[in-house]
C-alpha cells in the first residue's frame, strides 16, 4: 500500500471515529452549563412551574435537539429569563446535548427540595 493510500484511509477513520458514537466528543456538560440550568431552575420553581417542566422534558426528551432550534426561534421572546443574549445562546447549545435534559431535571429537583 503506497503512503498516499494510507494517508486517506488514516484520514477517513479519523473522520468517521465518532460517526455513530452515542455522545460526541465535547458533548460533557460544563460548569457554565450547570449554572445555566440552575438559574433556569430557580425561575421554575420559583413560579410553581415545577410540575409542568419536569412532564415536558420528560415527554421531550427524545426531541431536545428539535427544543433546542425551536428555543432558537423564540429567542426574541425570552429576555424574561436570561438577561443577556449570550446566556441564551450557550443554554440552547446546552439543550442540544444529550445529558442537558437530565441536568435539568436535577436541578428542578434539587431547587425544589433543597434537603432531599
Amino acid at each position: 500500500m503506497s503512503s498516499e493510500t494510507t494517508s486517506r484511509l488514516t484520514r477517513l477513520k479519523k473522520a468517521w471515529a465518532h460517526a455513530f458514537a452515542v455522545s460526541p466528543p465535547g458533548s460533557e456538560i460544563t460548569p457554565d452549563e450547570i449554572d445555566l440550568a440552575e438559574r433556569v431552575a430557580v425561575f421554575l420553581v420559583k413560579r410553581r412551574l415545577t410540575v409542568p417542566a419536569l412532564i415536558l422534558l420528560e415527554t421531550g426528551r427524545p426531541l431536545n435537539f428539535l427544543g433546542s432550534q425551536f428555543l432558537t426561534f423564540l429567542s426574541p421572546f425570552v429576555s424574561i429569563i436570561f438577561s443577556q443574549t449570550q446566556d441564551f445562546d450557550r443554554f440552547t447549545h446546552f439543550l442540544e446535548k444529550r445529558k442537558s435534559i437530565d441536568c435539568l431535571i436535577h436541578k428542578i429537583m434539587e431547587v425544589e427540595d433543597p434537603h432531599g
